[in-house]
């Protein structure tokens, strides 16, 4: 098990290695969208680009990015991901709605 530090929220969240940032999230009532991302969010399919999370540590304790992330997030910072395309590999400290 991987522990997940919500920044902002100031909560830590225990997750199975493998796990979906994304459902990790939502399954703790995190909110991790904005206000346009609430209410036209592509249900985590990678498609949308509006559940952006700034990973403030463990990085590499995440999936590296996908080709939809790297599409999508091109002129963000590195350590900016797509919630629904990461998974959980180990301990991270998640910032949301960056």
């Amino acid at each position: 098990m991987s522990s997940i530090l919500f920044v902002n929220e100031e909560q830590v969240f225990e997750a199975e290695e493998g796990a979906n940032l994304r459902l990790v999230a939502l399954e703790h009532q995190i909110g991790i969208y904005k206000l346009k991302g609430k209410l036209m969010n592509c249900g985590g399919y990678g498609q949308c680009g509006t559940c952006i999370v700034e990973v403030a540590a463990g990085l590499d304790q995440l999936s590296p990015r996908t080709e939809t992330e790297s599409r999508l997030l091109r002129k963000k910072p590195e350590n900016y991901r797509l919630a629904c395309q990461t998974l959980v590999n180990g301990s991270a400290q998640i910032k949301t709605k960056p």
